[in-house]
């Protein structure tokens, strides 16, 4: 019976890339001079300082038009508010999120349902969804209207199997 699985993964070695591309334009853009903006990098968020709550937008700009050429989705961002740090300086966090929650589970396992495809099964495992049916262009339906709803996850479609 063919099955796959719906996931909402990063690829953390492209968000490194863009990181360091944007902390390079930053220590070479003359708009950047003296400002002391960076992005560092832990596993599972960023971490954007800069001397003004202006060069921090900036700063994030520029993240998010690296992280597009890399093709990495700005849905997986949660950007939280902007912080006063030591010095005067502006800090702001940024959340990668991965992993489909169980609000986002259901949600996906309520659009299945409500296509009403016969022989069409989902379940939620851990953060996937694991879709199941008796014939490939059903799920191939399941798959399109995947990606026309918005779920505020990015979805990757992956382990399809015949």
């Amino acid at each position: 019976m063919p099955s796959f699985d719906i996931v909402s993964e990063v690829d953390l070695q492209e968000v490194r890339n863009a990181v360091d591309q944007a902390n390079r334009e930053a220590g070479t853009r003359f708009d950047f001079k003296g400002t002391d903006s960076t992005i560092e990098m832990t596993p599972d968020e960023l971490l954007l300082t800069s001397s003004t709550e202006d060069r921090l937008r900036a700063l994030y700009q520029v993240l998010e038009e690296k992280l597009v050429r890399r093709e990495v989705s700005l849905k997986s961002l949660d950007p939280k508010g902007i912080e006063e740090a030591s010095r005067g300086t502006a800090r702001q966090r940024v959340v990668l999120k991965a992993g489909i929650g169980q609000d986002e589970g259901k949600k996906i396992n309520k659009l299945i349902k409500d296509l009403g495809l016969k022989g069409v099964t989902s379940q939620i495992q851990g953060e996937q969804v694991r879709v199941t049916g008796k014939k490939r262009d059903d799920l191939q339906q399941v798959i399109a209207a995947c990606k026309a709803a918005d779920f505020g996850v990015p979805l990757q479609f992956n382990n399809f199997r015949d």
